[in-house]
């Protein structure tokens, strides 16, 4: 079936690295996995050997009316919608689940939204994505971006194994890399805190009292006494702070 490039279709037809990413989202918690995408239903056919039940959300319409003739006699539920606009309210999912799929890099950032701040967090969510975007995710001291920090904020996030563009069908520009993401019962930080964070990023490659300044509109004196009083240094910038000191800095400009 031709791949409609305006939804980022690009098969994964290598079997041993399907059955890879169905076994990272393996649990022992749960039988049921909803997956983003199922397209083919390559990894479809992987996360069946590890779960009773797949939930699959399809937005191509032809896709999601093929879907269920593969998995004759198998608990198959197909969903021809949204991922973004579907209301997980509305579908029979219990309450430990799973999700997993490969997407393509334009609702990435929104699908790891909507599922970490869900009121029904599923245990596990385990994406195929672009390399560089697996990478901001994962990202360490020195290579934060707001993305990476929202996204550890409510989860412990790993790196999964990178998949080389040529075994997808067509090869997308770029190879791509598992993220497996565990959503945490309490988040690291509150709200303010990321709100925080996005300001400081508005020009990431400022330095953040820079940032702050234009976007709070407090005295570049307060904000130094800030810095000082967390023991961040006046030059660094906003992709050196981990979640910790972000917390200590919101807190701090709050108070002063």
């Amino acid at each position: 079936m031709k791949n409609r490039k305006s939804l980022g279709q690009h098969w994964l037809k290598d079997r041993d690295i399907l059955l890879d990413i169905a076994d990272l989202a393996s649990s022992e918690l749960s039988d049921t996995v909803l997956e983003i995408g199922p397209g083919l239903g390559t990894l479809t056919s992987a996360l069946f050997q590890f779960f009773e039940r797949v939930v699959a959300v399809e937005l191509d319409d032809h896709l999601a009316a093929n879907l269920p003739k593969s998995f004759p006699g198998k608990r198959l539920q197909v969903i021809n919608q949204d991922i973004l606009s579907l209301d997980l309210s509305t579908i029979d999912i219990p309450r430990k689940y799973v999700v997993a799929g490969n997407i393509p890099y334009y609702i990435t950032a929104p699908i790891i939204q909507k599922f970490l701040q869900a009121p029904q967090k599923p245990e596990k969510i385990v994406l195929l994505m672009q390399k560089e975007v697996a990478e901001r995710l994962t990202a360490s001291p020195g290579n934060y971006s707001v993305l990476g920090l929202s996204a550890q904020i409510y989860a412990d996030v790993s790196a999964g194994p990178v998949v080389k563009r040529e075994f997808f069908t067509p090869p997308p520009k770029v190879d791509s890399q598992v993220v497996v993401l565990r959503p945490l019962a309490k988040a690291r930080a509150n709200e303010s805190t990321l709100a925080l964070i996005k300001l400081g990023f508005s020009s990431p490659r400022k330095k953040l009292i820079s940032n702050l300044s234009a976007a709070t509109h407090l005295p570049k004196t307060q904000l130094l006494e800030a810095f000082e009083q967390c023991e961040i240094d006046a030059n660094v910038r906003p992709a050196n702070l981990g979640i910790s000191d972000w917390c200590k800095l919101e807190k701090t400009i709050k108070t002063s």
